[in-house]
């Protein structure tokens, strides 16, 4: 999970510097973008993250669907699902590197099915059940963070578990930042293969059904 959250580090960096300033996976980011560029904020986009954000929750819904009934922890149902995302940011990357410079409504399609599988992503990271690491968002990481440290009044449990979270999805987005400079599809590449590694080491632990 914590390699998933690097991952998505480096997916929110090709979304927002790349596609428009849409993020895919973090939809706090999203709703806050949305929300100002209804209210007429110059030069924020409307449409990339309206559709992102339908897109999420679309992929988190199918996820949900399909993980009905899973008990918590790593499945079979989990390990599809990871593929079944990793395979679309692959077939995403694919797409960039035949068409570098794509128009708006194909970098409207891309982050919309990036979106997507996010959604896809974080129900079943959800499902997991790490505590503390969604994979796409790190509010509530930090929190807890803070809140339960020796400064907060706690006895600072989970600390490096919460830390690695918050650095992890900082250096993928730098990651991602910095592929950029050589290709748009790059990060998505490389978010691609950390995907489909996560799934095939996880396939390979113990399952719960």
């Amino acid at each position: 999970m914590l390699a998933l959250t690097f991952s998505t580090g480096m997916i929110d960096a090709v979304g927002y510097l790349g596609l428009d300033r849409v993020f895919t996976g973090n939809m706090t980011g999203n709703v806050v973008i949305l929300g100002m560029g209804l209210a007429g904020a110059e030069d924020l986009p409307v449409l990339g993250p309206a559709l992102a954000l339908i897109g999420f929750l679309v992929g988190a819904a199918f996820g949900g669907r399909v993980l009905k009934g899973a008990a918590k922890g790593w499945s079979r149902r989990t390990t599809v699902l990871l593929v079944l995302v990793g395979v679309v940011i692959m077939g995403l990357s694919v797409a960039i590197f035949l068409d570098p410079e794509p128009t708006r409504p194909v970098a409207l399609t891309l982050s919309t099915l990036l979106g997507t599988a996010m959604g896809v992503q974080a129900a079943t990271a959800r499902l997991i059940g790490v505590k503390d690491v969604t994979t796409v968002v790190i509010t509530s990481t930090l929190t807890g963070l803070a809140a339960d440290s020796v400064l907060g009044g706690g006895t600072g449990a989970d600390s490096g578990r919460r830390s690695a979270a918050v650095l992890l999805i900082l250096a993928g987005a730098g990651t991602g930042a910095a592929l950029l400079t050589w290709h748009l599809g790059a990060g998505l590449l490389a978010a691609a293969l950390i995907t489909l590694l996560v799934a095939a080491v996880g396939a390979r632990s113990p399952r719960t059904d």
